[in-house]
């Protein structure tokens, strides 16, 4: 019984893996021709989104997208999720519509012919450069001021307690909201770990029920630096309530059937 699981789980992975793969490289000529001018890099997102929302459809699991307010696509603005697994873009790519920006480790840009796209379309930051991230917050600001939202994960990066404990949060996307004053959007993804954990580089994909949760934006109008700390504790407190409302839930839910197959669960 050990080895059907163990089988059935690592065809599961082959899918997903497959099928995450697989719509980039179609897509790929075009996006590589997309890339040689900015007046297109919008045409670029439209195509990244094509291919998050088609994966996600072929991993075979459901994705829930909460709205907890009417998204108004003239107004900009910073969401702040919290950072659980690789699978994180992906999701926030399919959920939120409209040109949005993102601010990524350096990293991403590694990565084999993505992160040439990564690289022109989004923001990169290092930060263990100083450097490098005052040109990230320069750009992330003026992404800010041309109309085009930006999605930071206020964690920095991904955290051992992913799912469970956030990490503190740094100053930069509050920062930029205040001075920008445009409202901050708290974003939950509680199941992401589940599904895609950070494992130091080995991959291991799970079925798992996903779900993104926009909570209600918070104002920036009339704050200044000094509101920071309990701006940035405000928006702490809502994210860490819901995942830990979720993880609740996912253990009375899960807890007795910790070993069932990704493939009986997805009915491959």
């Amino acid at each position: 019984m050990k080895a059907i699981k163990y089988i059935s789980q690592r065809i599961y992975t082959t899918w997903c893996v497959t099928w995450f793969v697989l719509p980039f490289v179609v897509t790929y000529p075009l996006q590589a021709v997309l890339m040689r001018r900015v007046q297109w890099y919008r045409q670029l997102h439209g195509i990244n989104r094509f291919w998050s929302s088609s994966s996600l459809r072929m991993f075979l699991t459901p994705l829930q997208v909460e709205w907890r307010f009417k998204f108004d696509p003239k107004k900009v603005y910073v969401f702040t999720p919290n950072h659980s697994s690789y699978l994180d873009i992906p999701v926030m790519l399919h959920a939120i519509p409209g040109f949005l920006n993102f601010v990524g480790k350096a990293d991403l840009c590694k990565v084999p012919l993505w992160g040439k796209v990564y690289e022109k379309l989004y923001i990169s930051v290092d930060r263990k450069s100083t450097i490098s991230s005052a040109k990230s917050y320069i750009k992330s600001a003026k992404s800010l001021e041309a109309g085009r939202s930006l999605a930071i994960f206020p964690e920095g990066t991904i955290p051992k307690t992913a799912g469970e404990q956030l990490m503190a949060f740094k100053d930069g996307p509050f920062k930029l909201a205040i001075e920008k004053q445009v409202p901050v959007v708290p974003v939950t993804m509680p199941y992401n770990q589940h599904f895609l954990p950070d494992l130091d580089g080995k991959l291991k994909v799970r079925w798992h029920p996903l779900k993104i949760v926009m909570h209600e934006p918070i104002e920036t109008k009339g704050l200044t630096l000094e509101d920071l700390p309990q701006l940035k504790e405000q928006v702490f407190n809502i994210i860490q309530t819901e995942i830990t409302q979720h993880t609740k839930a996912h253990v009375n839910r899960y807890s007795n059937h910790p070993q069932d197959s990704a493939l009986s669960k997805a009915g491959v």
